[in-house]
This record gives structure tokens, C-alpha cells and sequence, in this order.
């Protein structure tokens, strides 16, 4: 216990130099973790003023937070004598083992960048994406937030995302309502198509331009099959489609028109 009490006193002045900056190092860090989360912020909320992308800003302001808080750990280091020189060879060589073994986050991260630069859609638009249809809520570094119609949250990987097709429900103002109504062979085409029209003109949200279509598409086994395709603003299309399909139902069952259902014919033959 005598030899370590005289090693402390013959090495305080070292030990103090040390113990400061131990200190300073750890200072260091919490200034810098400070300064990343309020530059990050700051710079979040000017983006946002320019009225930028949510989803843009959120993935900015996560590679800013990181970048300032990594030079904040080389700073500490360098505090408390690391060669930082070093430190960055070895953090390379490190890196690309490592980037070996990440390859999947790797390209998350890639795939996040051309999400960003090309913006297949943008946050608050509703999107088919990775095989998830939902809201577009925020692209992040790995992955993207998509809130679903019945208000599930689903994280899909962003490589996932740029590895199938993207369906963008909500980048166009305007949309078309496809509709396949069948009917009965007995059925007057004429007075069908009449019938169709006049659910059509009853609808108000329907747009004029482009004009509706109403056509013959197909004889079926079982029907006739009507193709019905008006146009709608986008924010409209759920609610025409499903207005439109109880009223046509009405109005078939009003006029007598038959919708039939699958059958088959037996014929008997008696020896």
C-alpha cells in the first residue's frame, strides 16, 4: 500500500495531466452529442421553412447528426492521446471489413440515397412500395416509414424498396375508376349502358374532363361484362368507387337487369 502511495505522489502531476484530459475527452463528447442534435435541429427547421420533403429533411439532418458527432469522438480521442492518424487507417480497415459483412445495411443505405435523390414520392404521399401499401411518413438512413390504411407503422428496408417496382397512388392530381360490372345475357345492352350512364351523370364528383367511358369489354362463360371508367380527383377515388358500386347495384335491380353468377348447363341423354 506504501509503493502505491508513493507511486501516486511521484506521478500526480501525470496522473492530473491525464485525469484533465480524461475530463476534457468526456466533455468533449457531451458538447459534441449537444451541438449535432441542436445543428441537426436547427438545420431541420430551416428546411422545413423551404418547404422541403419531410422525408428529405428527416434523412439530411440523421447523416449531419452523425457525421458532427463521429468528428466529436476523433476529437476526444485526440484529447487523451490517440493518434487519431492512426486511428482513422484502422477505422478504414475496420470499416471495410466490416462493410463486407454488412453488405445488406450498406445497400439500405445506397438505396436511401437514390430514394432521396430522385424522390419516387415524398412524405404524406400514399404509395404501393417493397410489396407495404401505405402513407409515407420518413426515409431514414436504413429503411422507410409507411403507416398503413387501418394505422399499422411498417419499416421497410430501403433496398427492398428500390429492388421492386414503386406505385405512387398520389403524385397525380387525378385518377380513373375501373370498374367491371357484369350482366345477365338476357339483358338489354342498350338499356344497360343507359342505365350506367345515368348512375354516372348522378355522380357530382365525377370530373368532365377527361370523359367517362362505358363499353362492352367481354362475353363471358357466365356474362356480359361492362367496362365502367370515369375520372376523379385522387382524394375522391375510394369514396366514388365505393358509392358507385351500391348504386349501380340499385339501379341494375331498379330496371330488372340481371347479374348473374356462375353456372353450367347439364344436358341428359337417355339411352
Amino acid at each position: 500500500m506504501e509503493q502505491v502511495l508513493n507511486w501516486i505522489v511521484e506521478n500526480q502531476e501525470m496522473l492530473l495531466s491525464y485525469t484533465v484530459k480524461f475530463i476534457v475527452a468526456i466533455l468533449i463528447l457531451i458538447v459534441g452529442k449537444i451541438v449535432a442534435n441542436s445543428v441537426a435541429k436547427l438545420m431541420g427547421k430551416g428546411m422545413q421553412k423551404r418547404e422541403m420533403d419531410g422525408a428529405v429533411v428527416s434523412f439530411l439532418t440523421a447523416i449531419i447528426r452523425t457525421v458532427i458527432f463521429i468528428a466529436a469522438i476523433l476529437m476526444a480521442l485526440s484529447q487523451v492521446g490517440v493518434q487519431t492518424t492512426s486511428f482513422v487507417a484502422i477505422l478504414g480497415a475496420a470499416g471495410l471489413a466490416i462493410g463486407l459483412s454488412l453488405q445488406g445495411s450498406l445497400s439500405n443505405i445506397a438505396s436511401g440515397v437514390l430514394i432521396i435523390m430522385f424522390r419516387p414520392f415524398r412524405a404524406g404521399e400514399y404509395v404501393d412500395a417493397g410489396g407495404v401499401s401505405g402513407t409515407v411518413q420518413e426515409v431514414n438512413i436504413f429503411q422507410t416509414i409507411l403507416k398503413t390504411p387501418d394505422n399499422k407503422v411498417v419499416f421497410v428496408p430501403n433496398a427492398q424498396i428500390t429492388g421492386s417496382p414503386i406505385t405512387n397512388y398520389s403524385r397525380e392530381d387525378t385518377r380513373r375508376v375501373d370498374l367491371l360490372i357484369g350482366v345477365s345475357y338476357d339483358a338489354d345492352l342498350h338499356k344497360t349502358k343507359e342505365v350506367l350512364t345515368g348512375v354516372l351523370e348522378a355522380e357530382s364528383r365525377l370530373l368532365k374532363d377527361p370523359a367517362w367511358n362505358i363499353q362492352v369489354h367481354a362475353l363471358n362463360n357466365s356474362s356480359v361484362d361492362f367496362i365502367v371508367r370515369p375520372w376523379v380527383k385522387s382524394e375522391d377515388y375510394w369514396g366514388v368507387y365505393w358509392d358507385l358500386m351500391r348504386e349501380i347495384k340499385l339501379a341494375l335491380d331498379k330496371n330488372g337487369i340481371g347479374i348473374p353468377y356462375p353456372q353450367m348447363d347439364v344436358h341428359l341423354h337417355k339411352d
